[in-house]
């Protein structure tokens, strides 16, 4: 195959616009691919103006068709999406609008009927900015993410909750060992354990601080331990799994100060590859560039495509540009016709598709809003 051959095949192409425009900034799954592996679900989020919206709609891979959109029962941003075994999606907390309270409700989407549910029970706790993962058992382990204090104080969690898709009930799991909200987790080992790494914990100033610890929760033992941490603490940045034991963590906001005193204005440009046995990060090839907010997808047999992001929240357009990662080293590839961050993002082997998001934010005080896209786009789905 000619390299004119591979850049078609990595090239974007427009989809229909998606249902409203919409963004899914602090979250990592504002897309799932239903069971079939054909048609992907987007859900939720927030509007220009910040509020949550009740829009959802399916996107067919094959036909580059969007459903009709189907509303949830609640208005969601910053929840967690999770498919089910019987084909179902799950949907769980989040929150209504900055400074709202955390849901506890969560929702089941139904792909047959194309419609969406309230569970019998809802979580015991509500949560936002948490992490919820399909376990080998059939359960899915909710933990983590913010919730606020009498008074407004946001803080972050260290609880977590087992719901049995089999009677729609909600169990208590062990504490996490550390508080964290905005993290990432990976499940390993065909879910018997997951790795929880990188988030937050709000300390009320507006710069939170990254986290680098790390710990894995253990499906057998039902107990968290912590693991090796991060190399460099992390948020807003991506975890993905290149195996059954493997797991790429990609860029990040901006660090901050640094070590010796200087400050370092951009996302974090850096990559690290963690092992499941000894149970440690090493160092990888660095992205070209930093950026956090972005996404990044498995394509298959270790590749992971990262596309979008920005570096900073603050009068910036988002990125066109995409990169592949394979074999510790990245390729640049053909980017978006439209840059963005915090957008809805999945792929299904060599099919993507990207929606919504982020397009360019402006300064408050010149007047300037945030300007979201309802645009689409997709590739490896032909012109």
């Amino acid at each position: 195959m000619t390299s004119a051959t591979l850049a078609a095949a990595d090239a974007w192409s427009s989809a229909p616009d998606y249902a409203a425009s919409v963004s899914w900034l602090g979250q990592h799954d504002a897309a799932v691919v239903l069971k079939d592996g054909k048609k992907v679900l987007v859900a939720g989020g927030a509007d220009a103006a910040s509020a949550a919206v009740r829009q959802s709609a399916v996107y067919d891979l094959e036909q580059n068709t969007w459903a009709a959109p189907v509303l949830l029962g609640t208005a969601r941003q910053l929840h967690a999406l999770t498919l089910l075994p019987s084909g179902k999606v799950l949907v769980t907390g989040g929150r209504g609008a900055p400074g709202a309270p955390a849901l506890a409700t969560a929702e089941l989407y139904d792909p047959v009927q194309g419609s969406w549910t309230a569970t019998k029970h809802p979580m015991a706790a509500g949560r936002w900015g948490h992490s919820a993962v399909l376990l080998s058992n059939g359960q899915v382990l909710v933990a983590g993410g913010s919730t606020t204090r009498p008074g407004g104080t946001v803080m972050a969690v260290r609880s977590a909750e087992l719901f049995n898709p089999a009677d729609e009930t909600w169990t208590a799991a062990k504490d996490m060992t550390d508080a964290r909200t905005g993290h990432t987790a990976v499940v390993l080992q065909t879910g018997k354990k997951v790795l929880v790494c990188g988030g937050s914990v709000p300390v009320g100033t507006g710069d939170d601080p990254a986290l680098a610890f790390c710990e894995l929760y253990d499906t057998d033992d039902k107990t968290w331990t912590p693991t090796g941490s991060l190399r460099r603490s992390r948020s807003g940045h991506t975890a993905t799994a290149l195996s059954d034991t493997t797991v790429l963590v990609t860029g990040g906001h901006a660090p901050g100060a640094l070590g010796d005193g200087s400050f370092d204005p951009f996302a974090r440009a850096t990559a690290e590859v963690y092992t499941l046995t000894p149970g440690s990060w090493q160092d990888t090839a660095p992205m070209p560039a930093g950026r956090a907010l972005h996404r990044a997808v498995p394509l298959g047999s270790g590749k992971v495509l990262v596309v979008g992001g920005t570096d900073d929240v603050r009068n910036e357009a988002g990125y066109r540009s995409a990169l592949e990662y394979s074999a510790g080293a990245w390729t640049t590839v053909p980017g978006l016709a439209e840059g963005r961050w915090g957008f809805a993002a999945a792929a299904s082997g060599a099919k993507v598709i990207v929606a919504g998001g982020v397009a360019r934010t402006g300064l408050a005080a010149a007047g300037q809003g945030t300007e979201l896209t309802r645009t689409s786009e997709r590739r490896g789905g032909g012109s």
